[in-house]
């Protein structure tokens, strides 16, 4: 936390303070020079400004520190403070970032990309109710942003309100067509609701969309395997599918190995449904051996 200087041995050091000896029946009255809080605040603006571009090429540490400062210059400015406790969110530092964004929203009042923070930021605090809350308040006044939609698709998913997330999801794509994410999380409610064929489609849909992404490959994988039975050797070793599961598994896998993690696979949003596929599947012998190595 930067450190507010005091102006008086500041003065004092550049000698603006007098260096006489006073008369004994005089009292010592120093000189205090006035702030310009218009100037501070201007500042504080251009720090912010810095920062913003710093955050743009994801420097984040270098945007927090400019933005910190920011706010001690301009602290009543709404644009600052959500600035900061945006970068604060960014940088997983929730329990500071709320009070920061709570604040710019009562100054600026009504500001859609506040209220997507605040729903993000309490998504994140696992307060699904009042994320909900925030970002539907947000696409009331702003209906066409792809990224918040697809918040708000994933905290009904959490809600239990599968109907709901699906449409909110689908939102997402008709503004935003490549947003292969929100394709993906489509399929993840399908599974929870026991329809896997309906699942892998849209796990292919957002594999053309993304093609390098490890996640829809392995949810592929895993569906497929359950699907087609292929615990069993003989189908395993002998038909397309299975074979197909696991050259994708592997693929997937050895691209991003935090998708052998349970807890991984839990943190984006995979139901308990297909964790217990996923489970059975990572007990492939292929991919039993493949898991050890890595």
């Amino acid at each position: 936390m930067l450190k507010r200087i005091s102006l008086l041995p500041l003065c004092a050091a550049l000698g603006l303070m007098g260096t006489a000896t006073p008369a004994l029946s005089q009292a010592l009255t120093p000189y205090v020079l006035p702030l310009d809080y218009d100037l501070m605040a201007e500042q504080g603006l251009f720090l912010a400004s810095e920062a913003q571009q710093l955050a743009e090429f994801r420097q984040f540490n270098q945007a927090l520190a400019l933005a910190q400062l920011a706010a001690q210059l301009a602290p009543d400015n709404g644009q600052v403070l959500a600035l900061l406790g945006s970068l604060y969110l960014q940088t997983g530092e929730v329990e500071q970032a709320i009070p920061l964004l709570e604040q710019a929203d009562t100054i600026l009042s009504d500001e859609p990309r506040v209220l997507f923070a605040l729903g993000s930021a309490y998504l994140q605090q696992q307060d699904y109710r009042r994320a909900a809350s925030y970002l539907e308040q947000g696409l009331a006044l702003d209906a066409d942003n792809a990224n918040a939609l697809f918040d708000l698709g994933n905290v009904y998913f959490l809600l239990d309100r599968y109907g709901d997330a699906i449409a909110s999801y689908e939102k997402s794509v008709a503004v935003e067509p490549e947003f292969w994410p929100s394709v993906n999380n489509i399929g993840l409610v399908l599974y929870e609701q026991g329809q896997a064929d309906q699942a892998i489609q849209h796990w292919r849909d957002s594999l053309e969309l993304a093609p390098e992404e490890p996640e829809p490959k392995l949810a592929i994988a895993v569906a497929l395997y359950n699907r087609e039975n292929c615990n069993i050797p003989a189908v395993r070793t002998t038909t397309r599918a299975c074979q197909e599961a696991i050259s994708l598994g592997v693929e997937a896998l050895e691209q991003d190995s935090r998708y052998s993690e349970i807890d991984f696979l839990q943190f984006n949003l995979w139901g308990d449904r297909l964790i217990d596929s996923t489970q059975r599947f990572f007990e492939v012998p292929d991919i039993r051996q493949l898991l050890a190595e890595l």
